[in-house]
């Protein structure tokens, strides 16, 4: 618990410090350093490039080295801290993310459904023309390097790059230019590169286990997965999924878009950290009274003032997810692009935002919200789960109980992250009381309105209903049940001292003079990580 009487955001941050130093030198905790906090999940990627053999020796081992990681990173939440506030966080979240997001990826891999979308680097097969019983033209052979057709028509060339389709010559048959790749057998490098890319694609996007509410990729690639041969790739028309995903395949476009909300989204949170830092609530005092500048219907409205702290601590959550979501295509497609990292730097494997669009909201209520809107970058590790649960119980995925397994298990082991991630916080956090009870009741709000929606659809309410109004009912009901279960989180990030991490390395507004006193000023990350040399390999590094 925060001691009473510290006067600025600066004396918060230090008694943090003081707080994590004090535990480091009794003993309490260990500081959470890097490459060592990775080691658990380096080792179960190392055991899958290495070792790729199909036998139960191989199997074995992998688990073992999957059970150890898991033992690893409960350790590391039970015996590591970080001082800074966002990072703290970021070790409990990381730690049980990774335990659900490997296990469910390494469990694909070993189903054989894991694959990969990828470019073809040979375009023709090479081989001998022959003709079937039913008097079709096939190529027997292997792929070999070379043009795959002639002015757009598919034909055949001999070796010698002339063109002749007769029977019993030697000939190349071209080959669509992207495919499903499986695990590599050969080259240890392009093994490598294919189990990374499985570990850090979260929502599978150009995989064969792509999670759903995701546009297609484009018309080309779609034709090439048929196995057209003759596909010319270009820019196409923007395609949006279902809950307003967009993905675009105009490389420059993406780009500017992306480098446009970027700047956008700096300043945002800009002005909301130096918004919100005036209030000693941010601090973690959550008796606080609000801001002086405030109005007086605010200051003196229970209510008012919950809704204007809410507002400030969603915009900093949303904005702050928005803007390293606009980070990913910028860097993969504008800065490093398909000539550094292949088919991933292409725009269509990037797309503009992982939110949707706000529409499913207020199409849908609560389901809208957690289902379309929000961003689904656990959505794997929620799925995967559930899905095993709802076949144990021999129940059907869609059915009325099937849905409600599938909707509280994703719920539950949403707050298992958040939980984990505020139990590693340095602050007075309540992981069970607070984020944990808050997506229980996200599940309950779900399943509520979920059947609600279904009696009013039976009794032929909702078709009488105008668009306008349903859409203003669902979004009362979202407002009414986020004033009533958000303090929860907003709360428990506010204890934890989250608010008081500096999303901008410089300020703008603060630099101007606009932030309180001891708020900061220009230059803001001066300390935000720092080399620690410890008596041990594994204690040294850096420290967050």
């Amino acid at each position: 618990m925060l001691p009473p009487g510290l006067s600025t955001p600066q004396e918060v941050s230090q008694y943090y410090d003081d707080l994590y130093y004090a535990g480091i030198a009794s003993g309490k905790f260990r500081p959470f350093v890097y490459p060592f906090g990775a080691l658990g999940g380096f080792l179960v990627i190392l055991a899958l490039i290495l070792d790729n053999r199909r036998s139960r020796i191989r199997r074995y081992a992998v688990y073992a080295t999957y059970a150890f990681m898991c033992c690893f990173h409960v350790w590391c939440m039970v015996s590591f801290r970080a001082r800074n506030a966002a990072a703290a966080f970021g070790l409990g979240l990381i730690a049980a993310f990774s335990n659900l997001f490997i296990g469910a990826v390494g469990c694909a891999i070993y189903r054989d459904d894991c694959r990969r979308l990828q470019r073809r680097r040979t375009v023709a097969k090479h081989g001998r023309l022959d003709v079937d019983a039913s008097g079709v033209a096939r190529v027997t052979g292997t792929e070999h390097a070379s043009v795959s057709n002639v002015d757009g028509n598919t034909t055949y060339r001999l070796p010698n790059g002339a063109v002749d389709n007769r029977p019993g010559r030697d000939v190349e048959s071209p080959l669509p230019p992207f495919y499903w790749q499986a695990v590599p057998q050969e080259s240890l490098s392009e093994r490598f590169d294919w189990v990374l890319d499985a570990f850090t694609s979260f929502r599978g996007i150009g995989w064969t286990w792509e999670r759903s509410g995701l546009p297609p990729p484009p018309s080309f690639v779609e034709d090439a997965l048929g196995d057209a041969v003759n596909v010319v790739e270009r820019p196409e028309p923007v395609r949006v999924s279902k809950t307003g995903v967009r993905r675009l395949s105009d490389r420059a476009a993406l780009v500017r878009e992306s480098a446009i909300n970027l700047v956008i989204g700096y300043i945002v949170l800009d002005a909301v950290k130096t918004l919100g830092i005036h209030d000693r609530y941010m601090w973690g005092y959550m008796d606080a009274a609000p801001p002086a500048f405030l109005p007086g219907v605010i200051r003196q409205s229970f209510a008012l003032t919950r809704i204007y702290r809410l507002s400030i601590s969603c915009t900093a959550i949303y904005t702050a997810l928005w803007f390293a979501f606009k980070l990913g295509p910028f860097f993969f497609c504008g800065v490093l692009g398909p000539r550094w990292i292949g088919l991933r730097g292409e725009p269509w494997m990037n797309p503009a935002c992982m939110f949707g669009s706000f529409r499913s909201v207020l199409d849908h209520g609560l389901t809208g919200w957690w289902g379309g809107w929000w961003h689904q970058t656990f959505r794997m590790v929620f799925e995967e789960p559930a899905g095993w649960l709802i076949a144990r119980l021999g129940l059907e995925q869609k059915s009325a109980a099937g849905s409600l397994v599938s909707v509280f298990t994703a719920f539950f082991l949403s707050g298992c992250l958040h939980a984990s991630g505020s139990y590693t916080q340095l602050g007075d956090t309540r992981p069970i009381l607070g984020q944990m009870r808050f997506f229980l009741l996200q599940a309950c709000g779900v399943t509520l309105q979920t059947f609600a929606a279904r009696g009013l659809k039976s009794t032929g309410i909702t078709q009488r209903l105008p668009k306008r109004l349903h859409q203003l009912g669902n979004l009362v009901i979202v407002m009414f049940w986020m004033y009533h279960t958000a303090p929860l989180l907003c709360d428990d990030f506010a204890r934890g001292g989250i608010w008081l991490f500096e999303p901008v390395p410089i300020s703008i507004f603060r630099g101007m003079g606009l932030g309180p006193k001891g708020g900061g000023g220009w230059w803001l990350w001066s300390d935000m990580f720092a080399w620690r040399t410890g008596e041990h390999w594994w204690d040294t590094g850096i420290a967050l």
